[in-house]
């Protein structure tokens, strides 16, 4: 756009500073929202897609005039890192002081450096050989990414290994008092200083260390993780002393010209304060002070990389996902894999009922029997018909387990893919049907080679979901051409050094005909080979285009940038499957304009889902559809969908959203009950604290389709939005727009249940602790009637929605991140919470979409957690990758099994036999175990102590024998962790 370019040939940042407009001062101030939702979506939205930062507040707004006046703090605080930004493009590098900060989450030593898929060690060791080149003070860095882990977690002055990290400064109680202006606000939550945390009990401690110029330090954390009671506040508490002493040190003493907060996410952006325009007493803004704020954030994670920028300030800069890989099949699934192809083959021989019957007790050893309907009698007995359905249902479910797209390992800043690794990606990009596409729409490879052979891809998919094996096998023939006309293209421009070049044999032997273009050859005498050459011509050029950009990179380049006090250029975050525009990395992460959403593709795909997902319904009901489900929306999934789970709800109660003349989405129409054919389901929607800030004005839209659902004069049979609603209006003595109030979030400046930090430090006694959690945290209503209100305490109103409803349901929307990868997942699950909470303690049905493919799924939470368990925790493709990056590596396996056990606490969804295999995986194959242990001996004690969780919270029904073992490791492990030989 013409504004980026204007900004590139300027080249210093750009900071949104704004006047107030729609509110007095006294109204700002007092507000938990911060900056009128309309104001935020037009001066704090729209300049961030033009790579803005820093959104201050520099002007008020006099209630008795309506004029404007200056806010003298605000206009010190804007100068002042205005003056800060100037200064480092005046600095010579060598003198520069860089602050790098890395994240330990939850609180342990195996957990130093946790982020979303990076290697944090191994990136901040390429970025510091990289800024040494270019006249860096680094000091006596390091020679390898291990000794630099070791330097950072070991303290010296110890002889043994220490429990405590390195201690890099010791702050007295008088210097933190005389350094930090808000110190003594901290007083109400956490007592005098120094406290519990971060101090030896008189000074105040701040782990990391110094080499040169560059100070690597380890962020504190929240610091109630560990307790129970506080973590049952609805409000977040304060940052404590240690906490505050952190970026005291950073500015005060070690005096830093940048921070450069490294990974996905700390805690700095979600500490207690408005959700945008921080005022003075804003812990964000306190803690982050004057300096400069840059930050790695993951190119899939928009939204909270939003919230890093709007409430600390950061200039984020985007880092690529590792390298996707397919699940592929290992041990009892791979050779169910063969037996499969060998019934085909003899399918009309007499071996066909021994081999049915040898799938079926294969697919049964590997615990397929809860994903496929297998019969308890011998399968002679079966029509061929009905042993092909059963065979179709198991390949079915195979092809989905190989087909899913792992990350493999880690990713480390500034190393691109090589052209091999971006095969997977590049397939996945390939599938999907891209009608809005400029400058002319494009065919999925799929769809193309679909109608090669006279099919539609949409009635294949539709046969293989039923488990028809002609078409599960043919949608398996489709997936296998796909990847060899990706691999072909891949490999025509593949250099020697395996990365995008010029393969110069390839090149002469096109040009003298003795071989035919990638993808001409791929299909050469297969069934496909009569594609439509034009779809496929225009196809392959835009994959050109997305494998030029996913293997460019310049997320060194843009840091630099950042710290020479120059312009980063803007880029969307999201999936870069669905919107290869993510790529190359290395771009200012933004979002969307929020009045953009949901868009019509979105509400396309939205009216899917809900049909999948009220056809399941109805089919294991006899028919009879849920009258509510209860939903939860994640901010950083519908920027990727552009608002397809938003639309979601707008179609469970039969309302669509209509854009106005400038396409801004801010109208609703009833959809008549003769074209929805089927009654106006209620909802029960909870919203991510990301969501609710990012999208303030379509929680105003959803809001009020949900109401106007409740108003239309209908059957209560028909309408069981009305229906609750007016039975709600009735109990509590209120009007019925108040009893169909049905949006809920967190409080303002909150953000989670809190139900994800008692499962990570194991703080919880039991499941009504967490459910209580969830009811303080998550019940404050949003209403559309007082837009500028912000989240209202309404526990009573959730409450009694709550108890209502028969169906939970999330989406899953991207292929990086599942329901283990992260504790957000389970930490908004209501599952439990609605069994406790219904007049007949039945537990709801729980349902995940899955539409991180063009075959759109809708599966329930178990076999979602059974996929899961079988693509990642137990995948040797999977764990292997991992452990390829070491010390970092082992906390991930850690990681996977602490979230399961999170399933088993909200949900009750996680089979038995998922943690016998991952025990037998990890603690009872001897050299697995030790090699754990050698690796990250803090990470592995966290991972026994969680199976012997499990099993004493009675998830897991574990033989005397494995909770011997798991007991013996734990003694061997603290005696490493110790130093005792």
């Amino acid at each position: 756009p013409v504004q980026v370019q204007a900004l590139k040939e300027l080249d210093v940042p750009y900071m949104c500073s704004l006047p107030l407009v729609f509110q007095t001062t006294e109204e700002w101030l007092d507000s938990q929202l911060g900056v009128h939702p309309v104001q935020v979506a037009l001066q704090v939205a729209l300049p961030e897609l033009d790579g803005a930062i820093e959104p201050i507040v520099f002007a008020g707004r006099d209630s008795n005039t309506g004029k404007s006046h200056s806010l003298p703090d605000r206009i010190d605080s804007l100068c002042a890192r205005a003056i800060k930004w100037a200064s480092l493009t005046k600095k010579k590098n060598a003198e520069k002081k860089l602050a790098i900060t890395v994240f330990s989450f939850p609180p342990d030593k195996g957990n130093v450096g946790t982020a979303a898929y990076l290697n944090v060690f191994g990136s901040i060791f390429k970025v510091l050989t990289d800024l040494k080149k270019d006249g860096y003070n680094v000091g006596d860095l390091p020679a390898s990414e291990k000794e630099l882990i070791m330097s950072i977690l070991n303290d010296e002055e110890q002889r043994f290994n220490s429990n405590d990290l390195n201690v890099a400064y010791k702050m007295t109680v008088e210097e933190y008092q005389r350094l930090c202006p808000y110190a003594e606000a901290l007083e109400e939550n956490w007592g005098a200083p120094p406290g519990q945390l971060n101090t030896n009990g008189q000074e105040l401690l701040v782990y990391g260390r110094q080499f040169g110029n560059v100070f690597i330090g380890v962020q504190p954390t929240f610091g109630y993780e560990g307790d129970p009671m506080r973590l049952l506040f609805s409000k977040s508490a304060s940052p404590h002393h240690g906490f505050a002493a952190y970026y005291t040190f950073l500015e005060s003493i070690f005096e830093a010209d940048a921070v450069l907060h490294f990974g996905t996410h700390g805690s700095l952006e979600f500490m207690p304060g408005k959700q945008v325009g921080m005022s003075g007493v804003c812990y964000p803004d306190s803690l982050i002070g004057s300096i400069p704020n840059l930050y790695y954030y993951a190119a899939n994670n928009p939204s909270e990389a939003t919230i890093a920028k709007r409430r600390s300030y950061a200039n984020t800069i985007s880092y690529l996902t590792p390298p996707a890989e397919n699940a592929g099949l290992y041990k009892g699934l791979k050779e169910l894999k063969e037996l499969i192809s060998s019934y085909q083959g003899m399918r009309d021989s007499s071996r066909s009922d021994a081999i049915c019957a040898t799938i079926v007790e294969t697919a049964r050893q590997c615990n397929l029997d809860r994903d496929v309907d297998l019969p308890e009698d011998d399968t002679k007995q079966l029509s061929v018909d009905e042993k092909d359905l059963i065979v179709g249902n198991v390949y079915r479910k195979l092809m989905e387990i190989e087909s899913r797209l792992l990350p493999c390992g880690l990713h480390i800043v500034g190393c691109a893919p090589t052209a091999e690794e971006a095969v997977a990606t590049l397939v996945n990009i390939a599938e999907l049907d891209r009608p809005d596409q400029k400058p002319e729409p494009i065919v999925g490879l799929p769809s193309i080679l679909a109608k090669a052979v006279g099919r539609n891809i949409e009635d294949i998919y539709s046969g293989n979901n039923k488990g028809i094996l002609e078409d599960v096998d043919l949608l398996q023939r489709i997936t296998l051409a796909s990847r060899e006309c990706v691999g072909e293209f891949v490999k025509d421009r593949t250099g020697i050094d395996g990365r995008i070049g010029t393969n110069y044999l390839a090149n002469i032997m096109k040009m003298f005909g003795l071989i035919a273009e990638p993808y001409v050859r791929a299909l050469q005498g297969t069934e496909f080979a009569k594609a439509d050459r034009g779809e496929i011509v225009k196809l392959f050029k835009y994959i050109e285009f997305c494998l030029e950009q996913v293997v460019k990179d310049n997320e060194i380049g843009a840091l630099k940038e950042a710290l020479n006090g120059k312009y980063v250029e803007p880029g969307p975050g999201g999936d870069p499957i669905r919107n290869p525009g993510v790529l190359p990395t290395g771009k200012n992460i933004h979002a969307l304009d929020p009045q953009s959403i949901p868009t019509a593709a979105a509400i396309k795909n939205a009216r899917v889902v809900v049909d999948r997902l009220l056809e399941r319904q109805a089919m294991d009901n006899n028919g009879a559809y849920p009258e509510s489900i209860a939903v939860v929306l994640w901010g950083t999934d519908n920027i990727k969908t552009y608002g397809e789970s938003l639309a979601q709800v707008m179609m469970m109660v039969g309302i669509k959203p209509v854009p106005d003349a400038l396409g801004r989405v801010n109208k609703l129409e009833v959809i008549p009950l003769e074209e929805l054919g089927r009654p106006r389901v209620d909802v029960v929607v909870n919203c991510s604290g990301v969501f609710r800030d990012l999208f303030v004005n379509q929680m105003s839209l959803m809001d009020r389709a949900i109401k106007l659902a409740a108003e239309q004069d209908e059957p209560l049979e028909m309408n069981f939005v009305r229906k609750h609603a007016l039975e709600q209006a009735e109990a509590e003595g209120i009007s019925l727009r108040e009893g169909a109030t049905r949006v809920f979030s967190n409080a303002s400046g909150s953000y989670s249940s809190n139900v994800n930090l008692a499962v990570e430090n194991s703080s919880w006694s039991d499941e009504s602790q967490l459910q209580e959690m969830y009811l303080n945290r998550k019940s404050f209503a949003f209403n559309s009637d007082r837009p500028g209100a912000g989240g209202e305490e309404a526990r009573s109103s959730f409450t009694s929605a709550m108890k209502k409803v028969d169906v939970t349901f999330q989406n899953l929307d991207s292929s990086e991140i599942s329901l283990t990868d992260v504790s957000h997942y389970f930490d908004s699950d209501p599952t439990k919470l609605v069994a406790g909470l219904r007049d007949d303690g039945k537990a709801p049905a729980a349902f995940i979409a899955d539409t991180t493919t063009a075959n759109a799924q809708v599966r329930s939470l178990s076999e979602t957690v059974r996929l899961d368990a079988r693509t990642k925790l137990l995948n040797p493709k999977w764990y292997e990758g991992m452990l390829g990056s070491g010390y970092e590596g082992v906390r991930e396996i850690q990681k996977r099994l602490t979230n399961t056990v999170g399933w088993s606490a909200t949900s009750g969804q996680v089979d038995n036999w998922v943690y016998d295999e991952a025990n037998s995986t990890f603690i009872e194959d001897p050299e697995m175990a030790e090699r754990l242990l050698e690796t990250n001996p803090n990470s592995f004690r966290k991972l026994v102590a969680t199976f012997l969780e499990a099993n004493g919270r009675g998830y897991w029904d574990a033989s005397e024998e494995q909770l011997e073992r798991l007991r013996q490791l734990y003694t061997d492990v603290e005696d490493k962790i110790e130093g005792v030989e």
